[in-house]
């Protein structure tokens, strides 16, 4: 879409591209263009035809594929949206743009997701695995929680930094909401030593533990 491209290109903001292409370091910086978060999400809101754009895979830039996930956020049917986010994971290239598809569709239909995410976990694509722990993450450490869904997060194997470092949030996240589910992992060493301390520094940063939760997680860190 050439038009598209020329619109980007006006929103673009330099020093704020600069920043981005320093947080994304595994992209291209050509792919970066610098627009804004706001500016993105309003230009979602304006697309004439945005199910030809969601078709029209892969994209080229980062503002595209962001673009992309703003579009999935706000459909409504689950199987359509669900089937639009399985088009578009193969493409998903950079922790951001994973981080940024939160479907809202998902979170009346927890039941027909699971089995998604169970699918998406056994991927050898880095960022589908990071994007079903996300989804984990966000839909069921609250009244659909389960332990069974920490052992399935504890058993993703992984040497990719991005996958890793979701599992460190993800177990920092259940600390807050199922703190002595998820503490048996830490108490047991059950987790892989980088991601052992990466979740305990993640977990004693927050402001969702108690100083005696963050304490006790403390004395299990892994020199």
């Amino acid at each position: 879409m050439e038009g598209l491209e020329q619109t980007l290109r006006t929103l673009a903001d330099a020093p704020y591209r600069k920043m981005m292409v320093g947080l994304i370091p595994n992209l291209p910086p050509e792919t970066i263009l610098g627009v804004r978060t706001p500016a993105l999400r309003q230009l979602a809101g304006q697309m004439e035809n945005p199910d030809a754009f969601l078709q029209q895979l892969p994209h080229r830039y980062f503002e595209e594929n962001q673009l992309h996930c703003f579009l999935l956020e706000k459909g409504k049917d689950f199987a359509q949206v669900a089937e639009q986010v399985e088009a578009f994971l193969p493409y998903v290239d950079n922790w951001a743009t994973c981080d940024q598809l939160r479907p809202k569709a998902f979170a009346a239909h927890h039941a027909q997701l699971l089995p998604c995410i169970r699918r998406w976990l056994a991927s050898s694509h880095p960022y589908t695995v990071r994007f079903a722990i996300e989804m984990l993450m966000c839909h069921f450490l609250d009244e659909d929680f389960s332990p069974e869904f920490l052992e399935l997060v504890a058993k993703v194997s992984s040497q990719d930094y991005y996958v890793q470092m979701m599992v460190a949030w993800y177990f920092a996240t259940a600390l807050a909401k199922q703190y002595e589910a998820a503490f048996s992992y830490i108490s047991q060493y059950r987790l892989e030593k980088w991601i052992h301390n990466k979740t305990i520094q993640k977990a004693v940063e927050s402001r969702r533990l108690t100083a005696e939760q963050k304490e006790q997680l403390r004395t299990y860190r892994i020199k």
